[in-house]
């Protein structure tokens, strides 16, 4: 389970982590101590698959520091000392993830080793240097995560939308069937079922989630989205501010300082979840730094506008697009890409409310997991009001 000190992936607070969500590379201002369990394993690890230069130092000459980083990992920054030159072309810092409570299941972190090393070589994510069972070490990339309010800035969202279109348009070894979604919740919600809280705050709260009748609301759910179309695509399933990074020294470019990072969740899966999923993101603050570490803020919800905007540079990059489009014939694309989204809003609300429900039991991060999942059934059952 990740401990505090590593950082948020969906919220969080306390500890010397700044509570920021993602899996990106900011390193904590407040200095925190790396237990000397886990310097010893990090320094064992570079050593054996950085190799050069990393096998020349000693383990108090290793430099390491926790990054704000997931919820589902531990994440920090490793880096050889400067007085030590490189022998050959090895990094001279990277980033070592150790996976923490992950629901997905060891089939799920081979896949995902995959995936990261194609999207690495397709130059759609970072560098893989390393993978072990317990975790793998990546390129350190100079950057921020972006944050709530950057996702509505217009250059920032048609970045992201032209960034998600190309995602969209890879081809992955993965199986193309759209199982992922509902095979996912069935999973999460047949766990939750088998749960008990032992604290008579958290039995509570669980029992007024349990009032939502989740099994007969996820086939409810389930029936409209059969009927609703979408393609299937490599989605990214989590695109959220804390999984883009802002590259250091391309702030001023107009259409290339972003990356996608986090592809825990990625699969095939349909284009309208990856979309309604990202919107949903605008609402959702995770730096909040009190109980429960996260400020839900309806509001903020893109207007019709906005999604517009999203929906036109998506459109610009997405592979196999029609130049010639009328404008009526346009506006129609985009109206039924508006209907498509509206509708997988609620399957995104759905999804994170089980997952915290899940997460409220085996995760050890200060967080308001019960609470969220409250947040998120509620916006949920307010959206279908509208739907």
């Amino acid at each position: 389970a990740a401990a505090m000190a590593a950082g948020r992936e969906r919220g969080g607070g306390g500890g010397g982590a700044v509570p920021v969500p993602g899996g990106g590379t900011e390193a904590v201002p407040v200095p925190v101590p790396v237990p000397a369990a886990t310097r010893l394993r990090a320094f064992a690890w570079c050593r054996e698959f950085l190799a050069g230069s990393w096998k020349l130092i000693a383990p108090d000459e290793f430099g390491i520091e926790p990054v704000s980083g997931g919820l589902s990992n531990l994440l920090y920054k490793c880096w050889l000392p400067e007085r030590v030159l490189s022998v050959g072309d090895e990094p001279r810092q990277v980033l070592l993830r150790v996976y923490g409570a992950i629901l997905q299941g060891l089939d799920s972190l081979v896949l995902q080793s995959v995936m990261f090393a194609v999207l690495a070589e397709r130059a759609l994510g970072p560098r893989l240097f390393g993978v072990f069972p317990e975790g793998r070490l990546e390129q350190y990339i100079p950057s921020r995560r972006l944050h709530t309010e950057d996702l509505r800035d217009p250059d920032i969202s048609g970045e992201i939308a032209v960034k998600m279109s190309r995602f969209h348009g890879m081809v992955m070894p993965f199986n193309k069937e759209p199982k992922w979604l509902f095979g996912t919740m069935e999973r999460y919600l047949k766990q939750i079922l088998e749960l008990t809280f032992p604290q008579e705050e958290q039995l509570k709260k669980f029992n007024q989630l349990k009032m939502y009748n989740l099994e007969a609301e996820m086939r409810s759910l389930r029936d409209l989205l059969e009927s609703t179309p979408s393609p299937v695509v490599f989605c990214h399933n989590d695109v959220q501010e804390g999984n883009v990074l802002l590259l250091a020294g391309r702030e001023a470019s107009s259409s290339d300082k972003l990356m996608l990072i986090d592809f825990e969740y990625s699969s095939y899966n349909y284009r309208g979840f990856d979309i309604g999923n990202h919107f949903c993101e605008w609402i959702y603050d995770y730096t909040h730094h009190s109980w429960p570490f996260f400020k839900a803020i309806p509001e903020n919800y893109p207007s019709r506008e906005q999604q517009l905007h999203f929906i036109r540079h998506y459109l610009s990059e997405a592979p196999g697009r029609r130049r010639d489009a009328s404008p009526e014939e346009q506006a129609r694309i985009e109206q039924e890409m508006l209907t498509e989204i509206q509708r997988f809003v609620l399957a995104s609300h759905f999804f994170w409310g089980l997952w915290s429900i899940l997460q409220a039991k085996i995760s050890t991060i200060e967080f308001g997991y019960l609470d969220y999942a409250q947040s998120r059934f509620e916006a949920y059952f307010q959206h279908k009001a509208q739907c």
